[in-house]
């Protein structure tokens, strides 16, 4: 492979780390995609890279003149004044005068004369990077497939001898938005970008690296965002690249009942679901272990896709927990998440910087039903999940995911969507009813990281926090929703006083 101190950067951090460094010099690239996917974007910050490199740059427009390109950089509060436009747009300044007294056919004249103008302000430029947009008004020119791929071949002979890295950037629109593989054979690497319009919600784009000689790139598709500034792009997380040696002792709640449960607590480097219908108390205990980690001098955050933050805020203090004392000490962020706007690739960024620049050590995703409206195919919610996860436990995060359940005894299952096992541990909720009361159970059905009960405990929840009984021994059927007494006393908890 190219040694990566051999390569230029794009000019995209993420595309950079995507490349393994960026681009091998002196060769001609491909960058295509359907209108509004980010190419004129992307090709910019490929120019721009090379301005602050002390680089001189040319950008050859065929469709768009100097003055869209300029409106589009100062969208992004971006000066081209170190980029050398050239507009070949103008029919006059393209075809020449004398072009109706020519014997040869109009489009041999047209693409002929449309090379040697480019030529031209190569040679007078001397430019070490250029960007060729677009190639579509080349295909239209040359009328014939055979010709375009031979002034293309020449074109690429004539910049690898003078070193210059090029750009040529498609639009598809000549090529019936089909991928041109003649011209992939022809280029040294090919990036793809895509926009695609879900039922509901923004535009997601992505991007992936079809071909790129020499580079060991990170294959796939990774998100991509076009903001005021320029395009970030999200490279696709790989958790085996992010290990960190840690010690994996269990992480206490405060409560040394639901420790128990648990042999302990949860292990750092592990990753607990919390599952049961709405309102059983699954972001309660979540908040248990934060409120106990924050307390412990550890940073932590939620991802709150359901819950607006600021009800959250106050359902906690009514339980005695202060979150916004912790959010003002530094110690917790909760980040409101609107799935609708979001793509997986860039939470997965947001997870991890919070967690590499922000030294996060517990984290909470609440819910896994608003992820995975963030990705409406389930499969690859599965699969983005559990790379996300084995980051995170790489990484010796505590990890929580809470997952509602539908309905409101619900069953034993997870519910629709089946997450169980890539979790290390499962906490099951449960609502069931006794004594003409609904009361709420607590058990683990899964721990990798050890020993746990295998009990039912009561679960209750008032104004002084969290409790969790004892056994539920004199009961069957408490999972179901519909347990049957078989004891001969008052197992069950009682209301406590305001006293404690």
């Amino acid at each position: 492979m190219t040694d990566a101190a051999k390569r230029i950067p794009f000019g995209n951090d993420g595309l950079d780390a995507v490349l393994g460094g960026g681009l091998t010099p002196g060769r001609v690239y491909l960058l295509e995609g359907t209108p509004g996917s980010g190419k004129t974007t992307l090709a910019m910050q490929f120019l721009m890279a090379g301005v602050r490199r002390g680089e001189s740059t040319l950008y050859v427009t065929l469709s768009e003149t100097i003055q869209e390109l300029t409106a589009v950089a100062e969208s992004h509060g971006w000066d081209l004044s170190g980029i050398q436009l050239f507009d070949l747009s103008l029919a006059e300044q393209v075809l020449g005068r004398g072009r109706e007294q020519s014997v040869l056919h109009p489009w041999e004249v047209e693409l002929g004369e449309t090379i040697d103008l480019i030529i031209e302000q190569v040679e007078r430029s001397s430019p070490k990077r250029v960007v060729f947009d677009s190639l579509s008004e080349m295909r239209l020119l040359a009328h014939d497939p055979l010709r375009f791929r031979r002034q293309l071949l020449a074109l690429k002979q004539y910049f690898a001898g003078r070193g210059i890295t090029v750009l040529f950037v498609d639009d598809l629109a000549g090529s019936a938005g089909r991928e041109d593989k003649q011209l992939h054979s022809l280029c040294h690497g090919v990036i793809t970008l895509e926009r695609l319009t879900l039922e509901f919600g923004a535009a997601r784009r992505r991007l992936q690296v079809q071909k790129m000689r020499g580079i060991d790139f990170v294959a796939g598709y990774h998100d991509l965002v076009i903001r005021t500034g320029g395009i970030e792009v999200f490279p696709r997380l790989i958790a085996l690249r992010h290990h960190l040696p840690f010690v994996g002792e269990p992480v206490g709640s405060g409560v040394p009942e639901l420790d128990r449960l648990l042999g302990g607590g949860p292990l750092r480097g592990t990753s607990t679901l919390i599952t049961g219908p709405a309102g059983v108390g699954k972001t309660t205990i979540t908040l248990q272990y934060i409120m106990a980690a924050c307390r412990r001098g550890e940073r932590c955050v939620i991802y709150e896709f359901d819950e607006r933050v600021g009800t959250m805020i106050v359902r906690a203090r009514a339980m005695g927990l202060d979150l916004h004392e912790q959010m003002e000490a530094g110690r917790l962020m909760i980040r409101q998440v609107d799935p609708a706007e979001l793509s997986p690739g860039e939470f997965s960024a947001i997870v991890r910087r919070d967690v590499e620049l922000q030294e996060c050590r517990m984290v909470v995703i609440d819910s896994l039903s608003g992820y995975l409206s963030a990705m409406p195919q389930e499969q690859q919610l599965i699969l983005q999940i559990h790379e996300l996860l084995s980051y995170l436990n790489q990484r010796g995060v505590v990890t929580f995911l809470l997952n509602p359940q539908a309905g409101l005894m619900g069953t034993t299952s997870t519910g629709g969507l089946n997450v169980s096992h890539i979790a290390d541990a499962v906490i099951l909720l449960r609502f069931f009813e006794a004594g003409g009361r609904i009361r709420k159970a607590v058990s683990v059905i899964k721990n990798r990281g050890g020993s746990h009960e295998d009990a039912i405990r009561e679960l209750r929840i008032d104004a002084q926090g969290l409790r969790v009984g004892t056994p539920l021994t004199e009961f069957r059927g408490v999972l179901s929703g519909t347990p049957e007494y078989v004891g001969a006393g008052d197992p069950l908890m009682q209301d406590r006083d305001s006293g404690g």
